[in-house]
Order: C-alpha cells, then structure tokens, then sequence
C-alpha cells in the first residue's frame, strides 16, 4: 500500500494537508465528516485529508480504505432509530504503516502540511494526576530513546510529533504548524503541548524544544458524537440499503459537535461553514461534556453492568440507573458550572436521550474502561468543587462509588468481560481491595483523588454512597 491523492484531487500537487494521526472509527464518523461536508459544499476545496496510524493494528483498515480510494459509508442513525447513508470522500490520502513510521513522518514533514491532528484515546498520552508523563511506561520509555533521524521506531504520539517535528524543522526552518488534539482529555491542547516540552526535555532536545516553541500551535478543542466499534452487521446493513459492499462502513449517532479555539498558526479550512463552532475560549463546552456527557456515561456502564446488562441504552432507559445520572447532574453538577453559555439542563436531557437510542448498540464494556483515568478526569473536580463549596455531593458520590463495588465485583472474577484501563495497576487494585478497610484505601489513593486522597468528608461521602449502591443491588440487582 502506497499514499495516493484520490480522483476529486485534480490539483492534489497544489493542495494544503490536514494529516490525522489514528485511524479508528471517531475521527472518520467525526473530523472527516466536517471536512467532507466542506468539500462536498464547495465552501473550501483547498484542504487534502491524510491518514496515518502509529501502530500496526489499523493496517488491514488502511489496506482496505486504499483500496476503496479512502472512500467509505457512514450509517447514522437518531435516537428514534431512524437510518440514513452517507458516503465520505474527505480522505485523498492514506499514509502506510511501516516500522520507522517513515512515510507518516514524510507527511508531516511536507510544507504544504499545515494542521496535524490525532486521536490516541486519553490514555495515550501517559499522564499522571499531577499531568507528569509517566516514564514507567515501557512505550514512552523505548520512545524517550528512540532515536528521531528516521531509524527509529516511535510508537508514542509524543515520539511520532518529535520524529515530524525533527525532520520538519531542518527541511523547512519556518514551516509553522497547528497541532490538534482531538481526545476526551481535559485541555486537551493544553496538556498535549505540555507533555511533548516534557518529552522533549527529558531527550535533552533543546533546539528541537525551541522550533516547537516557536512554531507550532496546539488549540484546546472539545469534540463529541457517540461511534461505537463497527460490527458485521453495520456492513450487511449498508450493503442493504445502498447496494455497496464496503467493509470500511462504520456507525455513529446523529448528533455531533466540535467546538474549537481559533488558533491555527499555519491557516486552516472554513470549518465555520462546516457547522465546527470557533470560539475563544473552549472551556465551556468542554467542561460541560466532560462533567455532563463522559461522567453521566460512565455512571451507567458501571451501573448496568452490575445490574447485570450489556449495553449503554438498556441502562439508560432503566428509571432507576437512568436516575443516578440525572440526580448527578441536576443536584451537583449544574450548580458547579453555572453560569454557562451553554443551557445545562437541556444538554443534560440531550445527552440521555442519545444514551437512550437503541440503535447506537454501545457496549457497558467500552464504555466502563479507563476508570482510573475517568475518575480524576471526569468526577473528581465536581467533588472538590462541591466540598470547597460547602456543598453536600452525595448525588455525584455514587460514580465513584460505583466504580468500587465495580472493582470489588472484578477482584472476584465476577465481572462478564475484561476491564480494560490503560493506566490500571491490578496488584495495587488487589491490594487496595485486600485490605483492612479498603474503602479507606480506595479514597487514599492519589492517582484516583489527587488533593482529595486521605480527605475524610470523601471517605464519608463515599461510606454513605456505597451503602447506598449496596442496598440498590439487594433491592433485586445482579
């Protein structure tokens, strides 16, 4: 498999590149949709899509989407079940895997490339809860070694940007270039920038450090639409409807927003006219996802699961765990984000409907990973804030409490699937859950509580809401 520029790009030579890092099922039911729409529209047609993965594990996707000119289907389906097609042409370039990732850092490396932007999942980025790169991690070790000349083997996003950033600087000294991160990571620009001076530091690359300081940008952005996993049964039902055999064909929800701050350094598309809000600051919007839509949602995987269930919209549409998360954001988490820009009750009644669609398929297992990123990222700050307050947050102490009876539930192989959590250490887990008190040693551990850890109003709220989630179960829960 080789790049290739598609047949719309007559003047693929002449184009400008937005190249995406990660080739999973959100960023093409999500940032290539946008772009799309824009190319689609005529609105801007100067912008060429490139995708690239870091790891081998995309290549048959890759092999396949090349195959089918980077074309693909997306199925989008409403949260009353309603279906429609749309065939996605925005990508005119697939980047091949290969152990150097030496075309992936050819690409970035193009001047005409002027965005790079990357789905890694929150996990990928290696950071503790003081948002320290963890160093202990084998993949970010042999990256902090790897070498950036092309002989090298980055399988980091941090070790990917620096091979790019390395041969883009000597290339072409004053190629500028905007960095987008497109995870569920609280200031997500932000933090990735932050990590990668880290990364760079700890290589002693002071010059290297320097370009990037000079010539690159990383916006905060805030990005959602629900995509689950695709299934066969996602390709049977396009190839029904439109008479397509595409085995790239995905699903995602009909909702979808992006909301982006306006600091492109090297110029960027009319995303505006694509539906993309530009604003100033993301905080808002990122803010009441994260807290309304990420928390909400993960209070139901870990509550459905326990009650026994498989999936997102069975929780949701159970008048008892569908309560938990209204409780958690009516009784706690408005009070903490008001005032917004953003009408909070109405998005909270949105996020459930769309939790609710039984078309979407969501599993309670994607979903309840990532709890030992999920609770600081996504729970803990309501808890702070709610305490520093001098507020009671016995609605939002059940997700965490949730989650313990969820791990106690896995420390006795009782749980109907492997958790899955990229910075879960289970000895330290079994240990916690080994001990004395092991509620005590749940609220004592810093990765999960950061400032709160050993704080006794968490332990009593905690001791309360567990109680509380034990007596849900008794009343006829699995």
């Amino acid at each position: 498999m080789t790049s290739f520029a598609t047949p719309h790009d007559t003047n693929a030579d002449d184009s400008l590149t937005w190249l995406h890092i990660g080739a999973g099922s959100f960023h093409r039911a999500h940032q290539a949709v946008y772009l799309n729409a824009l190319r689609e529209s005529g609105a801007d047609r100067r912008w060429q899509l490139a995708l690239a993965n870091i790891r081998a594990d995309m290549s048959p996707l890759l092999d396949a989407l090349a195959r089918q000119d980077g074309r693909y289907t997306l199925e989008t389906v409403t949260p009353q079940g309603q279906r429609s097609y749309q065939s996605i042409g925005a990508i005119g370039r697939i980047i091949a895997w290969d152990e150097q990732l030496a075309q992936l850092i050819a690409a970035g490396a193009e001047e005409r490339t002027r965005v790079i932007s990357f789905t890694v999942t929150e996990g990928g980025y290696y950071l503790d809860h003081q948002h320290r790169l963890d160093t202990g991690n084998i993949d970010l070790a042999d990256d902090l070694r790897c070498a950036l000349d092309g002989s090298g083997r980055p399988r980091t996003i941090y070790g990917a940007i620096a091979a790019i950033l390395q041969a883009r600087s000597r290339a072409h000294p004053k190629a500028a270039l905007t960095l987008l991160n497109c995870d569920n990571l609280r200031h997500n620009g932000e933090r990735f920038r932050d990590g990668l001076r880290q990364f760079l530091a700890l290589r002693g690359e002071a010059a290297l450090l320097a370009w990037m300081e000079a010539n690159t940008t990383c916006p905060n952005d805030m990005v959602d639409r629900i995509t689950p996993r695709p299934t066969p049964a996602v390709a049977e039902r396009v190839k029904q409807a439109t008479g397509v055999d595409d085995p790239c064909a995905l699903m995602g929800e009909s909702f979808i927003q992006w909301v982006i701050e306006d600091d492109f350094c090297a110029g960027r598309p009319r995303l505006e006219q694509a539906g993309v809000e530009m604003v100033q600051s993301v905080l808002p919007y990122e803010e009441a996802k994260i807290r309304i839509l990420n928390a909400s949602h993960s209070c139901i995987a870990w509550a459905g699961t326990l009650a026994g269930l498989q999936y997102i919209h069975e929780g949701t549409l159970r008048e008892d765990i569908c309560r938990m998360a209204y409780d958690y954001v009516t009784q706690d988490v408005i009070a903490c984000l008001t005032p917004s820009p953003i009408d909070l009750a109405a998005y909270r009644d949105t996020t459930l409907a769309r939790f609710g669609n039984p078309a979407i398929q969501d599993t309670n297992q994607r979903v309840a990973a990532d709890g030992y990123s999920k609770i600081p990222g996504f729970i803990r700050p309501t808890l702070q804030e709610s305490l520093a307050a001098g507020r009671q947050p016995r609605a939002t102490a059940m997700l965490p409490a949730l989650f313990f009876v969820f791990l106690q539930r896995w420390n006795e192989g009782g749980l109907p699937y492997e958790y899955q959590d990229g910075i879960f250490d289970p000895a330290a887990a079994r240990a916690m859950l080994g001990a004395a008190d092991p509620l005590k040693a749940f609220c004592d551990d810093k990765v999960l509580w950061g400032e709160l850890a050993g704080d006794e109003r968490l332990l009593g709220l905690l001791r309360e809401a567990v109680g509380r989630v034990g007596q849900w179960l008794a009343g006829g829960n699995k």
